[in-house]
């Protein structure tokens, strides 16, 4: 299951993301540290169920929304020098290890300092905030990689000696594949003698790692409170950036669980449907006024964002009837998998589980009911039938 993690300094408003996003009940306080352990649950990606090319029932998705599963972590605030374990720093980024994407969470407001302590509204300095986690994982990473480059150097005597298996080894524990490796060492110049290297190699390496490993979306929250001029410099500063309100989020699905509003998570606006007080409808509107400024509340688009753009995946569903769409009990479109753009049937069928996979003869085109073959490329939406001897 992909994994996003929820990082930025204290107070920023992680956990009220998080508990929106997974509708949890965490510790949220106004004040640094109020997350210690890691908060681990499960939040979704929002996309259109297959369901609505057909005239057909079904029971897993919400009006034609489809919520595709992935892990959500949120962790004990950053502050500046966590890299030399400041603060709770090695706790938080050893729990960044696992993590496929990483949300930054930003105080647009400007209502707390670097700290995480709260200040006045606007004098905090979101804009330090936007490189900050990536700094401070760029900066651990050089770290893990110098104190232990005499590994590498030793390895290196070795006439099998092959450079991308000695950093895959040494940056297991970081979450870096071996194919995020090389791409990082084709992305920059550096001695064949591994002797040679210095610390603007070992530095240049760590960014490159960290682009590939732990990619990143900054979420501008508390925008409801911030000033526009404020959002539209942060929007120039990192791309993706999406503005969000965390408190707004949890207030509607909140008032949706109470049906007092109509809304689904990632929806544009909603619509106010039970008995409300002038006191609720007042702050509605004004969460109303940002999501139509925003198209949303930026909780579920930052989730998307993440999943969908940054990490490139798709959504397949896999079923046993190709012609009916459904499991071998006759639910309609049971499962929803994400795989990353370009997967094949094959991949497919290992993503289910391994002994499909090897035992993998060939696959169906459930819309079209005609065998494909096992390089084909899948899409977005595709629903599929595995054929396999397991």
């Amino acid at each position: 299951m992909i994994s996003l993690a929820l990082a930025g300094k204290p107070n920023a408003g992680k956990s009220t993301f998080f508990s929106a996003a997974t509708q949890t009940e965490v510790d949220i306080g106004n004040y640094p540290f109020t997350t210690i352990d890691a908060n681990k649950g499960i939040t979704h990606t929002r996309t259109t169920c297959p369901c609505q090319t057909r005239d057909i029932v079904c029971r897993n998705c919400q009006d034609g929304i489809r919520y595709v599963p992935v892990k959500l972590l949120d962790v004990a605030g950053l502050v500046p020098g966590a890299h030399e374990g400041r603060g709770l720093g090695n706790q938080f980024l050893d729990a960044l290890t696992d993590a496929d994407a990483v949300l930054t969470v930003v105080d647009a407001a400007g209502n707390t300092n670097a700290e995480g302590e709260p200040v006045e509204t606007g004098e905090g300095d979101p804009f330090e905030e936007v490189d900050f986690v990536q700094s401070e994982l760029q900066q651990w990473l050089t770290g893990i990689i110098q104190e232990n480059w005499q590994k590498v150097v030793r390895k290196s005597r070795s006439p099998s000696f092959d450079i991308d298996t000695a950093l895959s080894e040494l940056m297991t524990g970081f979450g870096a594949t071996e194919s995020e490796i090389k791409g990082s060492l084709r992305a920059m110049s550096y001695p064949d003698n591994p002797q040679e290297w210095s610390q603007a190699n070992f530095k240049t390496l760590a960014i490159e790692v960290r682009k590939r490993s732990k990619p990143t979306v900054v979420v501008a929250n508390k925008a409801d409170v911030a000033d526009p001029a404020t959002l539209r410099q942060l929007n120039g500063m990192h791309t993706p950036l999406i503005p969000a309100t965390a408190s707004g989020e949890q207030a509607l699905r909140n008032a949706a669980g109470q049906e007092l509003v109509s809304y689904h998570s990632g929806d544009s606006t909603f619509q106010i449907k039970g008995d409300i007080s002038t006191h609720q409808r007042s702050g509605l509107e004004k969460i109303k006024e940002l999501m139509n400024e925003y198209g949303g509340t930026g909780v579920q688009s930052a989730i998307n964002t993440a999943v969908y753009d940054v990490l490139d995946q798709i959504t397949v569903y896999p079923v046993e009837n190709e012609t009916q769409w459904t499991d071998t009990s006759g639910e309609t479109l049971p499962d929803a998998v994400l795989l990353t753009s370009g997967a094949t049937p094959r991949d497919l069928a290992f993503a289910i589980h391994t002994d499909i996979g090897e035992g993998y003869l060939h696959a169906i085109d459930a819309r079209t009911n005609r065998r494909i073959g096992e390089d084909t490329t899948l899409s977005e939406g595709d629903v599929i039938k595995i054929v396999s001897t397991a």
